[in-house]
């Protein structure tokens, strides 16, 4: 009998310390769900964050394609016209067209010149170009004139004229292309080379696209 009730007695304790175990093991196991919860949270917010900034590369090089395309458009435009010109001036860019007649010995060209900090430079720039606002000149940094893709900055772009288009053969270092010998002669078309450069920002301003065209006009001598 006494055996009897110390089994009885003892009973509770192997109850006690299983509960215990299993009080444990649930632990455990909200800590690994915590863990896993927390994991993919981070991964959520990582993705966010890569598709916001892969989203506004797009935008940025979305809108420095429009200002280089704006400019190869005001250039062909130009030319169309009677006694058409673009004002480029030598060695400083142009406020009113952005146009520079290339001359690398200027001080546009030198390492801190405004020609080499605009296809350089990595952040935004400001004062430097012409700015593109769109056929409809309301810009891309409203909603009045974007209504999907806001940017941070409306694109700039300048213009370098590089001189006349001529055969391989003729003279020194110039721009060659497939043009008459009489290129640039009397009562002759010019061809003319310019290289366009365009800057543009997606939503985020430190977001910066930098592209870059030549392109060929003819224009009258």
């Amino acid at each position: 009998m006494l055996s009897r009730r110390l089994e009885i007695l003892a009973e509770p304790r192997f109850l006690h310390r299983d509960q215990g175990f299993v009080l444990l093991i649930a632990l455990i196991f909200l800590l690994l769900m915590s863990v896993l919860a927390f994991s993919a949270l981070q991964s959520s917010l990582l993705q966010e964050r890569i598709a916001g900034s892969f989203r506004n590369a797009q935008q940025a090089r979305m809108s420095a394609e429009t200002a280089l395309r704006g400019a190869e458009y005001k250039l062909w435009a130009t030319a169309t016209q009677t006694a058409g010109h673009l004002h480029c001036t030598d060695g400083l860019i142009s406020e009113d067209d952005g146009c520079v007649v290339y001359q690398p010995l200027s001080a546009s060209y030198g390492s801190n010149g405004a020609v080499t900090r605009f296809q350089s430079e990595q952040g935004w720039l400001a004062n430097i170009g012409v700015t593109y606002d769109g056929p409809s000149h309301r810009g891309y940094t409203s909603t009045q004139g974007q209504l999907t893709a806001v940017l941070a900055q409306n694109p700039v772009y300048i213009i370098e004229d590089l001189g006349t288009e001529r055969p391989p053969v003729i003279g020194g270092l110039h721009e060659s292309g497939n043009s008459g010998p009489n290129n640039g002669g009397a009562d002759q078309l010019d061809i003319h080379v310019f290289r366009i450069t365009a800057r543009g920002t997606g939503g985020n301003p430190n977001m910066v696209s930098v592209v870059q065209s030549t392109f060929d006009v003819p224009m009258t001598h």
